[in-house]
């Protein structure tokens, strides 16, 4: 059982990731797990190590990247830290085809992080299929 599940939250200007994130915690809590919800601004990768797993959700945006402000400087910082970390990944785009995720896995897979299960996309808002995969994700860490 992990002790500590911790969706990171970043680019919300859509509020699409946060619902997925409530989701991801929701699937997580459901198993027993204590979810921490954290805005990306607020982690580094000094906090990695207190977390057994560590779901990880951001939108597309601009030419199918990680959101470049806040989002992208923050995994940056924590992405060698993931070496041997149970991860999860979800997030929405509005357009392309989900490039961005299928980048996002192969970066976390070279940094040696362990993905807990597939990742979750969204095209736009999540809908009921979306919201029961993002669910999973959460049981799936825990």
């Amino acid at each position: 059982m992990i002790d500590h599940c911790s969706p990171i939250l970043a680019g919300l200007k859509t509020g699409n990731t946060e619902a997925m994130a409530n989701a991801v915690a929701e699937g997580a809590k459901d198993k027993g797990a204590d979810v921490s919800l954290i805005d990306a601004a607020s982690f580094s990768s000094d906090q990695v190590s207190a977390y057994d797993g560590i779901a990880f959700g951001c939108p597309a945006m601009g030419d199918e990247v990680l959101e470049e402000s806040e989002f992208d400087p923050m995994f940056t910082d924590v992405e060698q830290a993931l070496a041997g970390k149970k991860i999860a990944l979800f997030g929405s785009y509005g357009w392309g085809d989900g490039q961005w995720m299928r980048d996002w896995e192969d970066r976390c897979r070279e940094a040696g992080a362990v993905l807990a299960a597939d990742s979750v996309i969204a095209n736009d808002a999540p809908g009921d299929e979306e919201t029961e995969l993002c669910k999973g994700l959460g049981a799936a860490l825990a």
